[in-house]
């Protein structure tokens, strides 16, 4: 239904760029969703008043919440393909981030209302009834929310979107939920054992659950998460690709939203290279990024000594003993300023998030390691941070 939706409500679908189809594809998404999450809210209240379940009814309002979270989606696609302007440079792509926020806060209500009605079931138990009609609500509805679960994860893998993935896992999740309902409404017909109350509150802490998740989903990318590890290892082998450059470092990647993002990073260069020949290939680097991983790329070029056997020999003999610290420990510009009574070797060394030493006892640990080298070499480090994994 999605691809038929599309035909007809996008037109010119070859034509569009990836960032407009990807909105287009999740404001009709996000439209498809409120309809239908509308459409099982009202049926399964109607289910709910004429059974007296509470369990049905809880049901009823996680999918009024679920509307309401397709609706904020579908303004959040909309508002984030808004062009850049004079206060927003880097466009409005966060605003799909902002969305998902507001729509946790509003399943987070739903749930604990949700649970307080549950608990008072619980306290005061009534006698569900149940009919033909009220069981085959609840079984369409699982088949509509595995159908939504179906769309929402096709198109998202469409569209790379990790909300939309999001979306169909929660769908799938509604489904298991209204199956536990549909369970409770059957051992509740043919047992007469009281449990409508329990599985509202099952219900309501699965929305709870789920306000949970989905806050941590969006809050993170908000506060600044690591990128990828797929998405940064394909951006080093493509740097590396080129035999100009040595090594890359100083990788962060600057995500302002889906489909917006800016790479910045440092490509090690031989100092006796051609310094408008390196720029060129760096450019290309540059153009490359952009046209097959669609980001913007800033390269800095970082000139090292790549025909001096000593220098060689001092910088594999640094990095093997400053790894005796940490494993992880990387160093990068690494350069030999001799002088009369001493020779400083400077370098940077990155040390990720997790390695126990602070910044001050790694650099004191390695002057001390440097010193093993020799009395007359001194180490002058700057501390690097690393922003990918």
């Amino acid at each position: 239904m999605i691809e038929f939706l599309a035909r007809v409500f996008i037109r010119g679908r070859e034509s569009l760029s990836p960032s407009a189809l990807r909105q287009a594809y999740g404001q009709l998404c996000g439209a498809v969703g409120i309809g239908l999450n509308l459409l099982l809210f009202a049926v399964k209240f109607f289910a709910g008043s004429v059974s007296g379940s509470i369990a049905i009814t809880a049901d009823a309002f996680n999918n009024l919440s679920d509307a309401g979270s397709s609706l904020v989606t579908l303004l959040g696609f909309r508002l984030a393909g808004r062009k850049p302007d004079p206060e927003h440079p880097f466009g409005h792509g966060r605003m799909e981030y902002i969305s998902g926020l507001v729509v946790s806060g509003l399943i987070l209500l739903m749930g604990v209302e949700l649970g307080k009605s549950s608990l008072e079931k619980i306290l005061h138990p009534e006698e569900v009834t149940s009919s033909v009609l009220v069981l085959a609500i609840l079984a369409i509805s699982i088949g509509v929310k595995l159908y939504m679960f179906y769309y929402n994860r096709a198109v998202g893998k469409k569209i790379h979107s990790t909300a939309m993935g999001a979306t169909a896992m929660d769908s799938l999740s509604d489904a298991v939920s209204t199956a536990a309902v549909l369970v409770a409404t059957l051992v509740g017909q043919f047992t007469g054992l009281m449990i409508d109350g329990w599985v509202g509150l099952l219900v309501a802490l699965f929305i709870l659950y789920s306000a949970y998740k989905s806050a941590q989903d969006t809050l993170s990318p908000l506060l600044g998460q690591t990128p990828d590890p797929e998405f940064v290892k394909h951006i080093q082998e493509i740097v590396l690709s080129y035999p100009e450059v040595q090594n890359v470092h100083d990788l962060i990647v600057h995500d302002y939203g889906p489909g917006r993002v800016i790479i910045s990073l440092h490509a090690e260069v031989s100092a006796s290279g051609n310094l408008l020949e390196l720029h060129d290939v760096i450019d290309n680097i540059e153009h490359r990024l952009q046209k097959e991983l669609g980001c913007v790329a800033v390269i800095h070029m970082d000139p090292i000594v790549t025909d001096d056997p000593e220098t060689q020999r001092l910088r594999m003999a640094v990095a093997e003993k400053v790894k005796t610290i940490d494993p992880q420990l990387t160093i990068h510009d690494f350069r030999i300023v001799p002088g009369p009574t001493h020779t400083n070797l400077i370098f940077d060394t990155v040390v990720p998030y997790g390695v126990k030493l602070d910044r001050v006892q790694v650099q004191k640990r390695i002057g001390e390691l440097v010193r093993e080298l020799g009395e007359q070499y001194f180490a002058v480090v700057q501390i690097d941070n690393s922003y990918v994994l």
